[in-house]
């Protein structure tokens, strides 16, 4: 990946004809590579109307879009959206066509091979978790969750460095959307996109991000990291948007590993509790330890060894900790 920004937004506006004020107005920001970004705000707030200016679905008024280095108002449309992989809430696939046909639109347009096409279309199969034989099947003889992660697929066919994603998992149910909500950060930390991801679920965007850009009436209000929002919100308008003052919202934002020094040292479990690896956030910690009836419960490295145990009174001390200033974990690494 370059050192420089993978997109640029420069002033960016949208006023469409007959419209009292611009729907996108005066927005800039910068989006490294490998950043997911959600675009959150309240339905109105511009949000999917910016994403779409992006792979110029939508034309700018002024201001302008840089991709990789390059002004994407002077890329032709059809070259740019080939190096953009977009995801929508419907999926988008053409019911006509098979899923292995669907993956493939981008890869034959672009004439890739037609072994070079097979062996993409196993390949992304097997990183979103469907079985080789359903590339024969139709997207309705799929599931809402599995349409999506072949939409999701048919994004990534041509290994684009930028990936736009409106609102993909907002028709799902609530299981659906959180397990593919986890697939979506299992899939990011092996492929590293840039994503610009659109909502208006505040969990979602908090779970997802590595930065949020809170919009409302068109413009950009603030631009940080999800703890920092919650802990330092620019205005009332983002301390009420976000629940700023929820202790679990910001407790689902720190890791069982970062307060390390703070666990009891233990060597073993407690009987059949279950154990909390160090990437686990404290919110799903505290409802282990509440549900299963335990006053403790192991915490795990990666090779598995214990390292310690969590308890009620640790985090106690982390939500004491929560109402005094945070610096979140990527910046202390900085």
């Amino acid at each position: 990946m370059s050192d420089g920004p993978a997109i640029v937004v420069e002033n960016l506006i949208k006023q469409f004809p007959g419209a009292a004020r611009p729907v996108v107005d005066g927005c800039s920001f910068s989006v490294a590579p490998g950043e997911l970004v959600v675009l959150l705000g309240p339905s109105g707030c511009g949000k999917t109307t910016l994403l779409k200016m992006v792979n110029r679905l939508y034309e700018p008024t002024a201001g302008r879009i840089i991709v990789n280095g390059v002004d994407a108002g002077q890329v032709p449309v059809a070259a740019l959206r080939r190096q953009i992989g977009y995801v929508i809430q419907q999926t988008g696939l053409f019911p006509h066509m098979r899923i292995e046909d669907n993956i493939a639109v981008v890869p034959r347009l672009l004439r890739w091979p037609r072994a070079r096409i097979n062996d993409r279309i196993d390949e992304l199969l097997a990183l979103i978790g469907l079985p080789h034989d359903y590339r024969k099947r139709y997207p309705r003889q799929l599931s809402g969750g599995e349409q999506q992660r072949v939409g999701i697929a048919r994004a990534l066919a041509a290994d684009p460095p930028v990936m736009l994603m409106d609102e993909p998992f907002g028709a799902l149910d609530a299981i659906t959307r959180t397990r593919l909500q986890d697939e979506l950060l299992s899939l990011q930390s092996k492929v590293h996109k840039t994503i610009l991801f659109v909502t208006h679920d505040v969990d979602e965007a908090l779970r997802l991000a590595d930065k949020v850009i809170v919009m409302r009436a068109g413009k950009l209000v603030q631009f940080d990291r999800p703890l920092k929002l919650l802990t330092r919100p620019a205005d009332e308008f983002v301390t009420k948007l976000l629940s700023t003052g929820d202790p679990l919202r910001r407790l689902s934002l720190i890791e069982v590993g970062s307060i390390a020094a703070q666990l009891a040292h233990s060597s073993r479990g407690s009987g059949t509790a279950p154990c909390l690896k160090t990437t686990t956030d404290l919110r799903t910690a505290l409802s282990l330890l509440l549900e299963g009836g335990e006053e403790q419960l192991p915490v795990v490295d990666e090779g598995g060894q214990i390292i310690g145990t969590l308890s009620f009174d640790t985090l106690r001390v982390a939500m004491q900790q929560l109402e005094q200033p945070v610096v979140d974990s990527h910046e202390q690494g900085r």
